[in-house]
């Protein structure tokens, strides 16, 4: 398998295990309280954002560097890391890029400290994200 990426809590070390944890909540931020308290978060006019997940018991991780990157930048300052599986993996259905959750991941190196996504980088990430949901419902037709 292909190097496998988590994004996400800063100031993990390598050899440390990553496990399910609850959501993040930054101070001020009605969407994170809103998933903190186990609700949708729902923005008028847009619908449901930034939903929660369907497998809070377990860990997430990707094949795609951006994809976790994103994640990473989700978390103020978080991190990038390269991971290995701690148990099996099983295929993740929420977005279409390669993802699959596991009950853990250790830390095999730190790929990037602090994440933030500069505007081009978000600009970029959001065309592969359109393209891969269009490519995806195209394959269900």
């Amino acid at each position: 398998m292909e190097r496998l990426f988590h994004g996400g809590i800063p100031g993990m070390k390598p050899g440390e295990v990553i496990t399910p944890h609850p959501p993040n909540v930054v101070d001020g931020c009605a969407i994170c309280a809103t998933k903190a308290a186990g609700e949708q978060p729902v923005v008028e006019g847009l619908g449901v954002v930034d939903p929660l997940t369907e497998r809070p018991d377990r860990v997430y991780v990707t094949t795609d560097r951006e994809y976790a990157r994103f994640y990473a930048s989700k978390y103020p300052l978080g991190d990038l890391y390269v991971i290995e599986p701690v148990g099996d993996l099983e295929p993740s259905t929420e977005d279409h890029f390669p993802s699959w959750t596991v009950p853990a991941a250790r830390v095999v190196s730190v790929y990037d400290r602090a994440v933030r996504l500069t505007p081009h980088r978000r600009r970029t990430l959001l065309r592969r994200w359109e393209a891969a949901d269009i490519e995806h419902a195209l394959q269900r037709e």
